[in-house]
């Protein structure tokens, strides 16, 4: 093991603007609004479809990747509002991870949705 041991760093001095404070809330919010999306859609297929059966709900491969695509886009955004949260001196370079992440999510989908239906 070593022997050198990190400072832990002081963060009763460090002062949050304002602006910051929104930054993280607005990721956060996004997160909850991709599981509230999540869920609605859920809610209504389990108890229409699978519970009532009044209405036919198919899962097909748009709907799919919808779930997919609102399960991934939600855990991206709690994991990237925590990870700010948790290191502030490297929000720049997270947040453009998280866009590079995202952009790379979207694009398989969509490939993978246009494969599937060709």
């Amino acid at each position: 093991m070593s022997k050198i041991r990190k400072k832990p760093i002081d963060r009763t001095t460090t002062t949050i603007s304002k602006e910051e404070i929104i930054f993280e809330k607005a990721i956060q919010y996004s997160g909850w609004f991709f599981l509230i999306a999540l869920s609605v859609f859920l809610g209504y297929w389990g108890i229409f479809d699978a519970l009532l059966e009044t209405i036919e709900v198919d899962i097909d491969q748009m709907l799919f990747s919808y779930i997919l695509f609102n399960g991934t886009s939600m855990a991206f955004s709690f994991a990237l509002s925590t990870k700010i949260r948790k290191n502030r001196d490297k929000k720049r370079e997270i947040f453009l991870n998280w866009i590079i992440a995202e952009f790379v999510l979207c694009m398989f989908a969509i490939f993978s949705v246009a494969a599937y239906q060709w």
